[in-house]
């Protein structure tokens, strides 16, 4: 597997999670899995069913996401004699997002936002979670939507779906640790959440920044090159 794909897959969804479209959400988010309520600045749940539905939430997400990984990587196989046409469409497209969300671009057609939909769900524990993770995985708003949207095509440029499948498991890595740890440190204070909110730009502009060059390494066939000179330093 290739680690640079790897560590920016990781880091993708560790900015997915600390977007404007997401970090913002996260006491609502935990309100609703575990029925809770915000006072004296913090969220009132107990660690133990906080870490269960969280972990089931995680689950569910993250299944959506490898399941999406696994589709696009099993299209690139069928065109993988295509697969330096198809590296370079998708390092074009992965630019693109890029200079969108590093706000060099204004795209219209690209801002299109689609919100998870949780109304249907009752709560009744890991299972609700799980559901709700299912949810959250298949809405899709814009800053989020980049992201996701540049692992996929990364993983359509796999040598195998197994390899596919695994971009974007680390993918919801990424996006799932953090949250686990921003939900808990919640349950202690919601200033953390407002003193993070302030560098949401930054960190798009990073994130934007961060798809540019994995697009660029891509479109012009030096993310291998890349990778193998970053094996030598692997244990």
């Amino acid at each position: 597997m290739e680690n640079i794909s790897i560590i920016v897959a990781f880091t993708a969804g560790m900015l997915s999670f600390f977007s404007p479209c997401v970090f913002p959400l996260i006491p609502a988010y935990v309100s609703h899995l575990t029925g809770s309520t915000v006072q004296y600045n913090k969220i009132h749940v107990g660690k133990g069913m906080l870490i269960i539905r969280s972990i089931w939430f995680i689950l569910g997400f993250s299944l959506v996401f490898v399941a999406m990984g696994a589709s696009t990587s099993m299209i690139g196989q069928l065109f993988a004699g295509y697969r330096e046409l198809i590296e370079k469409i998708g390092g074009f497209f992965i630019i693109v997002f890029g200079l969108q969300m590093a706000r060099i671009l204004n795209i219209r057609v690209l801002m299109f936002e689609k919100h998870w939909d949780h109304g249907n769900i009752q709560k009744k524990g890991q299972l609700s979670s799980f559901l709700l993770g299912l949810a959250f995985g298949s809405g899709w708003s814009p800053c989020v939507g980049f992201a996701l949207s540049s692992i996929l095509l990364l993983a359509s440029s796999s040598e195998t779906v197994h390899n596919g499948m695994l971009l974007l498991f680390i993918y919801s890595l990424g996006l799932g640790i953090p949250f686990l740890l921003i939900s808990l440190l919640i349950t202690y204070s919601l200033s953390v959440v407002k003193n993070i909110n302030r560098w949401l730009p930054v960190l798009s502009l990073v994130n934007g920044w961060i798809l540019i060059g994995m697009g660029l390494l891509l479109f012009t066939g030096q993310l291998q090159k890349l990778s193998a000179w970053l094996a030598q330093f692997t244990f």
